[in-house]
């Protein structure tokens, strides 16, 4: 269980507020939001697949 808050954060390369945030301070799963419409909701992916997500974004 979370004990402490999202640790919400934006990417390093978004120049604007067209993005998505991150929060991955919980233990088993990392947060995803729309920085534009915070209160559409959040979406909560294990771990391990956010990694596998990164590592693939990241080959382009």
């Amino acid at each position: 269980m979370q004990t402490e808050a999202p640790n919400w954060r934006a990417s390093t390369y978004t120049g604007t507020e067209n993005c998505v945030e991150v929060a991955d301070n919980h233990p088993a799963h990392v947060m995803v939001r729309d920085t534009k419409a915070r209160s559409r909701g959040v979406l909560a992916v294990q771990r391990t697949a956010w990694t596998a997500f990164v590592e693939h974004a990241k080959q382009g």
